[in-house]
């Protein structure tokens, strides 16, 4: 366990302020905290070591073997635990807790406990163009972990052209580039889209980069949900080529939004994805990804299975499309080839709570109702938006451990409602391919989640365990660290994290929540020429 101990006699402290960590001033300076004595992983794919991390204020000081502690430091027993720099995850659908009203909620707890302390909003082209009163209620309000996003393109787009499938005249791009120019200069770390998802999959390539072009002049990245993961429209192996076309002709670091390889037609293909990757990093074009480490994707049915010119115009000209029975005639064949491709209607598992549906497979529900499951599936659609919650069992365990392997790859949850990934992903990720399967080592596992994430969206004062950098630092127990939320239980609390310390406050201690909310806003700094005042 971890153990929490005042040292009153004076003793001669270790390094403090110096950039190699070799100082060692005499005294401690006034709230410094040690973590003593454990196996620390600096968040680079080195070797670990046993040593201690000193912080003071906000920041590490020192980082090396261990020696006598300071007078009246704070020290905290690390022995026999991992520590490392705190988790970045870098694609979450956070904003129940971002919202939240109460103290605790905003905690964000289900990260927290994970041992994550910074999390990336307004992913999948989500979020607001108001990225800067975003950020200002973050600071403001507080928050459990630090908090980065993107400016989105579906809140763009939406701002301009509504719920329309058509492409924007000059005057309306005009006006999409504006909002895109001024989330970056309010802090947007980039460009974020979910070419997928309906209304932004109306757009083309071009417009597309055109707006990208927008982030790339202030300094930002191209971060998508690819127009395709599986063979819905152009196919996962074209799509891969749209995001490094966007990324050429744009002129921005482009990354890969929850890589993977979706539906029986795509299973097999990672080589072929992975193979195009490296080619255009050899050829000097800047290409990561993100990933998480389930077997089951998180979407709606409506996302999952209606084709989206079902969904131009909105959901209530979707309505009427389902009362028009020549065109619910072509839905209802599309959205059974679309079942097909996911695997077939075993394979999908309602998880919105307080339905009859709830926990249930979707050829469960349809024997239940003694129809067939697109039937069932039209029927939850027309309940409403948020009634079709879905868990999409739909990935190959040979392609998930093929892109975890890349040293381009990081760790990402894409945490949202109804799905364990929210509450679990990192335990997830340890126990199941550190531990179990042996697919990445413990090293490698840290470094794709902190340093390889920090170093690639720069936050170039977090994800390392160095001093002068922000001290967000997990301690955890290797053989108590695990996940407990399940499919069907979804919502569980992680273990093992003893004690979590965001920018040099401790938010977990002895395994549970002390209550602080330490998190910061994360703003991405824009060349000043590019941003008028």
């Amino acid at each position: 366990m971890s153990v929490v101990r005042s040292i009153s006699t004076a003793l001669a402290l270790l390094a403090a302020t110096s950039l190699t960590g070799c100082a060692t001033p005499r005294t401690a300076q006034p709230g410094t905290t040690i973590l003593a004595g454990g196996t620390i992983y600096d968040g680079s794919s080195e070797t670990p070591f046993v040593g201690d991390v000193v912080i003071a204020g906000d920041e590490i000081v020192y980082v090396g073997p261990g020696r006598d502690a300071p007078a009246n430091a704070r020290i905290i027993d690390a022995s026999g635990m991992i520590v490392a720099p705190g988790f970045i995850d870098p694609h979450t659908h956070a904003q129940r807790f971002l919202d939240a009203s109460d103290s605790e909620g905003r905690l964000n707890l289900p990260w927290l406990m994970q041992g994550v302390t910074t999390i990336f909003s307004g992913v999948d082209g989500s979020g607001t163009p108001e990225v800067g009163a975003f950020l200002d209620e973050v600071e403001t309000r507080g928050f459990g972990t630090n908090v980065a996003t993107y400016v989105g393109f579906g809140p763009v787009r939406r701002a301009v052209l509504g719920e329309s499938g058509r492409a924007p005249d000059e005057g309306e791009l005009r006006e999409m580039k504006s909002l895109v120019a001024k989330g970056m200069c309010e802090g947007a770390l980039g460009l974020s889209t979910g070419l997928y998802y309906v209304p932004q999959s109306f757009a083309d390539t071009d417009e597309v980069i055109a707006l990208a072009r927008e982030a790339a002049i202030r300094g930002g990245i191209y971060d998508t949900h690819q127009r395709d993961e599986a063979t819905y429209t152009i196919g996962v192996e074209q799509s891969v080529q749209e995001v490094l076309t966007i990324g050429r002709e744009a002129g921005l670091p482009v990354h890969i939004a929850h890589i993977k390889v979706l539906g029986v037609d795509a299973h097999g293909t990672s080589g072929a994805i992975i193979e195009a990757i490296n080619r255009a990093r050899g050829a000097g074009q800047d290409v990561t990804a993100d990933q998480y480490p389930w077997e089951a994707s998180g979407t709606s049915l409506q996302a999952a299975l209606l084709p989206p010119w079902s969904q131009d115009g909105g959901r209530e000209a979707l309505l009427e499309r389902l009362e028009d029975p020549a065109q619910r005639g072509r839905i209802e064949a599309e959205m059974a080839e679309n079942m097909r491709r996911r695997g077939g209607a075993h394979s999908l598992l309602l998880v919105a709570p307080g339905h009859e549906w709830t926990s249930m497979r979707l050829d469960a529900i349809a024997a239940k109702w003694n129809v067939d499951p697109i039937a069932a599936a039209i029927r939850i659609i027309q309940d409403g938006d948020r009634s079709g919650k879905l868990v999409s069992f739909n990935m190959a365990e040979s392609d998930i451990v093929a892109f975890m392997r890349q040293p381009w790859v990081v760790t990402s949850s894409d945490g949202s409602e109804g799905h364990p990934r929210m509450y679990a992903t990192f335990p997830q990720k340890y126990r199941q391919y550190v531990q179990q399967a042996a697919a990445v080592d413990l090293a490698t596992f840290i470094n794709s989640s902190t340093g390889r994430t920090a170093d690639r969206f720069g936050l170039s004062d977090r994800g390392h365990l160095r001093p002068g950098y922000k001290a967000d630092i997990v301690m955890f127990d290797p053989d108590r660290y695990r996940p407990v939320a399940t499919y069907l239980r979804p919502r569980e609390l992680s273990e093992g994290v003893l004690t979590l310390v965001v920018n040099g406050e401790v938010v977990i201690a002895d395994g549970k929540p002390t209550g602080v909310a330490a998190g910061r806003a994360l703003r991405h700094r824009p060349p000043p020429e590019t941003c008028p005042a």
